[in-house]
């Protein structure tokens, strides 16, 4: 599956320390415009990535934040690096 390109690193970063676990709202902040079968496809790879690692949902129709930005390929760290470097370039 093609993962969607964010819409911007504070969104991200604002997502991710803000919620433990993300449903359509948030992922759609996080993305933009996407069609929920694109939302549905990327909440069964975060969910099949929970099972797999034991971590336990609390909200029926919501995902775990941390391991579904890593399934879809988004590195928090490097985002707070890249914003770091944006903001000493004076460009955020």
């Amino acid at each position: 599956m093609n993962i969607p390109q964010i819409v911007s690193i504070n969104e991200a970063l604002r997502i991710y320390y803000s919620y433990s676990e993300i449903g359509n709202k948030e992922i759609i902040v996080l993305f933009g415009r996407i069609s929920s079968a694109t939302i549905s496809k990327l909440k069964k790879l975060a969910k099949d990535e929970m099972v797999k690692r034991g971590v336990i949902s609390y909200g029926m129709y919501k995902v775990n934040t941390s391991v579904a930005l890593s399934v879809w390929g988004i590195d928090v760290e490097d985002l707070e690096k890249r914003r770091k470097k944006l903001k000493a370039l004076e460009l955020q």
